[in-house]
């Protein structure tokens, strides 16, 4: 899962620019204390949550109506990002995430996990 928000703690001019982080990476083996030499996207959905409230004074983070989400299966990210290490909101509406609010999250996770999407 990766959230970001148009909405930050700090004192804001402007909205945040939506952008979320996908860079491949480096694994950790419990077992033996160290790195993967392997790097690559450890998961076979990307769940993007996008706090989307605009509005500093009803902003809720608890409130999952102020939500949306992107599911999107990790081997579109590799056949169209492939070393690419963050992707912004237009872009990765250009690959055609299935958008959902929290009670459809259930449904789009597992339509990407099964290869339906």
């Amino acid at each position: 899962m990766k959230s970001t928000a148009y909405l930050q703690s700090w004192a804001q001019t402007e909205l945040s620019e939506i952008k979320f982080r996908i860079a491949p990476a480096s694994g950790w083996d419990a077992k033996t204390g160290t790195t993967s030499a392997e790097v690559l996207r450890r998961s076979d959905v990307y769940v993007f949550c996008l706090l989307h409230h605009q509005d500093k004074q009803t902003l809720d983070p608890l409130d999952l109506g102020q939500w949306t989400f992107y599911v999107l299966p990790t081997r579109i990210l590799d056949e169209q990002c492939p070393g690419q290490k963050s992707i912004r909101l237009s872009s990765l509406k250009r690959l055609n995430p299935l958008e959902t609010d929290f009670t459809g999250l259930q449904k789009a996770v597992a339509a990407c996990a099964e290869g339906t999407r």
